[in-house]
């Protein structure tokens, strides 16, 4: 093994094949087999279409990553994947292959978690990661503050949503807009040609006695559509650009409030921001506005290491072979609910000895 771990990492978590490699916290490849355009007309992703779509793109996936990053399985220190949370049909496709071709390669497997895995991937980028870190993740699935002690081994979640994530929320106001789908993107380019404050659109869980770090952005979808609503029936155009802006105001403001002030009551100076919507240009700007305004340095990965990618399992996976955390088993499976209180699913020893034969070929 070299100095630094040489790890592939497989991501099959929703609708996306991501495949990475890394090298210690050097980024070699991250090849991306995307379904979004499947899903599109049925507004949503579709789980079994998701499946199938996994199994297509697997092996010419992982083979465009071994090309792109300049290596062979064989130099390979590590298989890592996510075992969770996630689609459970999708997330068994990665599983199988990542069992598959450890086996074959008799190599160490490392059954990872898909939150814990977006927060690592900031290492790709910024180097190590400052232990503490205050992590704000917020994807189409979860809307989450998550205090890491030890990226591997000590997540320990602080607020999380209680309904709607704010990814699922653009997703939702994007399809009432007739906007199309997936919603993130296309909301952030339409308010910014609209005005922020144009509409006052409510701030779910912000008051004195409300949870300090929950989230809540199913009163706001539905103000937001019943002010669409409201407009349509008397028969009056609807502000699209303001109706965006505003809206997208409404759930940054929130989640960069609650993220700030969880490092303040913890005194923790990092915020690190990740998961797909983190690539709203929105809550990149006012994050680090507020973050400088208190002092503490924000942290936040380009745009496509925000989205579900196969470097960010690969990262974890490097992590767990530098710190020679336990692998996983020959039992791992894909737990859709796996809580982010473990990082990873570790199995016996045993795994590390298995066939020291090539068996790929």
């Amino acid at each position: 093994m070299a100095d630094e771990p040489l790890v592939l990492g497989i991501e099959t978590s929703c609708d996306e094949t991501g495949v990475g490699i890394v090298r210690g916290t050097t980024l070699l490849a991250d090849a991306i087999a995307s379904s979004v355009d499947e899903h599109a007309r049925f507004g949503g992703v579709v789980p079994e279409v998701a499946s199938r779509a996994h199994l297509e793109a697997m092996v010419p996936t992982i083979d465009r990553a071994l090309k792109e990053a300049g290596v062979s399985v064989k130099d390979l220190d590590g298989i890592a994947v996510t075992a969770g949370p996630g689609l459970a049909g999708a997330l068994l496709v990665g599983v199988s292959a990542a069992k598959a071709y450890a086996y074959a390669l008799g190599k160490p497997l490392y059954g990872v978690n898909h939150l814990a895995s977006h927060i690592c991937v900031d290492q790709l980028e910024h180097g190590p990661l400052p232990e503490p870190t205050m992590a704000l993740l917020v994807s189409g699935g979860h809307s989450s503050l998550l205090l890491s002690e030890d990226i591997t081994s000590d997540v320990r979640p602080m607020g999380a949503t209680i309904d709607d994530a704010a990814g699922e929320a653009f997703d939702k106001i994007a399809r009432v807009l007739n906007l199309g789908f997936p919603g993130g993107p296309v909301i952030d380019r339409y308010a910014k040609e609209g005005d922020p404050q144009a509409i006052s659109f409510p701030r779910g869980l912000t008051g004195p006695r409300d949870p300090a770090y929950d989230f809540s952005f199913s009163g706001l979808k539905t103000a937001v559509a019943r002010w669409i609503e409201a407009r349509r029936a008397a028969g009056e155009e609807v502000p699209v650009r303001d109706v965006a802006a505003s809206f997208q105001e409404a759930v940054v403001d929130v989640l960069t409030r609650k993220a700030v002030r969880a490092c303040k009551d913890e005194g923790v100076d990092h915020l690190m921001i990740g998961g797909g919507v983190a690539a709203n240009s929105r809550l990149r700007v006012l994050a680090q506005e507020r973050c400088e305004a208190a002092g503490i340095l924000l942290r936040v990965p380009r745009p496509k290491l925000c989205t579900d990618n196969g470097a960010m399992v690969a990262a974890l996976g490097a992590e767990m072979v530098a710190r020679n955390r336990a692998a996983s088993g020959w039992d791992l499976s894909a737990d859709s609910s796996l809580p982010v209180t473990a990082p990873h699913v570790p199995g016996h020893d045993h795994v590390h000895e298995v066939s020291k034969d090539n068996l790929y070929s």
